[in-house]
């Protein structure tokens, strides 16, 4: 594990990175755009350059198409893989994450119910609702079998998630025709196409309202991981603060697919990847797979739009073809745990 001074270096540099690829990413596409007309762009609307010389044409693939499709890929798999690292710490389960544990198949089931009752502007809170009742669900099974050991609540999440899968399947089966069909499936894969400000705006207030209290219980999270016990020992409201992380995980990731479809594998993979850097302290491990949560995202779904270009791929698949890799070789290092 590196020295605090070199770890806070390459974390710095991480975000360093984090920002030049966002700015590389709106230049990839179609329509081949410099980094320096994508710096004109963004301080025009800003309001620092008053004149911009670039086109409306090109202003309009910068600004309304591609930056918004950046930031919110950046936003997901900064929510995505914090979701990921808390419920690692709270199931005490290295194979944990939102969609493992059922919670990405709960808020998808939740965002179509409310899309198909010609709610679209609530899904959010469909997703939130529906992300809420499988975790519920998914512990509630786990303690009803003798008690949460990590084996069990995988288990548990699994059951729920395929409960939820095939809800969601019936709903499209018997409500959506036509190109709805399509669009909900294309969704449901994970896909971050037709993003838009509002999207960012939400995104980013799922992040402003969820992360500073999953950053701030991060002492709490250490002692979670060595049992209830330990972190009562602490002084820790075990319950309490549980219950607590757990609604914020649950609103993060509704929040989340709400926006992008139930995408796999990022809350798994990165918050282990990160861990081989910083160790386990909670402190150090959040911020960090935040930032290379993000990093991921963005990548993941710069190749699903450049790839196959005209042709997209939903992201999902990206990250799925990343994760399993991943999650055969976590599998592996935690055998004797599971």
């Amino acid at each position: 594990m590196m020295a605090t001074p070199l770890r806070l270096s390459v974390f710095f540099a991480l975000c360093v990175v984090l920002v030049c690829s966002a700015l590389i990413a709106v230049t990839l596409g179609p329509a081949e755009i410099s980094p320096g007309e994508v710096w004109t762009i963004v301080l025009h609307h800003l309001g620092i350059l008053p004149e911009s010389p670039v086109s409306r044409l090109r202003d309009a693939i910068v600004w309304e198409l591609r930056l918004p499709r950046v930031l919110v890929a950046c936003g997901i798999g900064a929510g995505l893989a914090l979701a990921g690292a808390v419920m690692q710490a709270l199931t005490r389960n290295p194979l944990a994450d939102p969609y493992l544990l059922g919670l990405s198949s709960g808020a998808a089931l939740g965002a179509v119910t409310i899309l198909l009752m010609g709610a679209a502007l609530l899904m959010p809170i469909g997703a939130f609702l529906g992300a809420l009742a499988a975790l519920g669900l998914a512990l509630g099974i786990a303690h009803l079998l003798g008690g949460a050991t990590p084996s069990r609540a995988i288990l548990a999440g699994i059951c729920i998630s395929a409960l939820a899968s095939a809800g969601t399947s019936f709903l499209i089966f018997w409500s959506a025709t036509g190109d709805s069909y399509r669009e909900i499936l294309s969704w449901l894969m994970g896909s971050l196409s037709g993003s838009l400000w509002s999207d960012v705006g939400l995104v980013g207030a799922g992040l402003v309202l969820c992360a500073p209290v999953i950053l701030f219980s991060a002492r709490a999270l250490d002692g979670f991981v060595f049992g209830d016990v330990s972190a009562a020992s602490l002084g820790i409201d075990v319950n309490r603060l549980r219950w607590i992380l757990l609604i914020a995980t649950a609103l993060l990731t509704g929040i989340m697919v709400a926006i992008g479809g139930a995408i796999g594998f990022v809350g798994l993979v990165v918050p282990h990847a990160v861990r081989l850097v910083t160790g386990a302290r909670h402190w150090r491990l959040l911020p960090w797979s935040m930032v290379v949560g993000a990093l991921v995202m963005l990548w993941a779904d710069t190749a699903a739009r450049t790839l196959f270009d005209p042709r997209e791929l939903p992201v999902g698949i990206v990250t799925a073809l990343i994760g399993a890799p991943a999650f055969f070789f976590v599998l592996m290092r935690y055998r004797r745990v599971t």
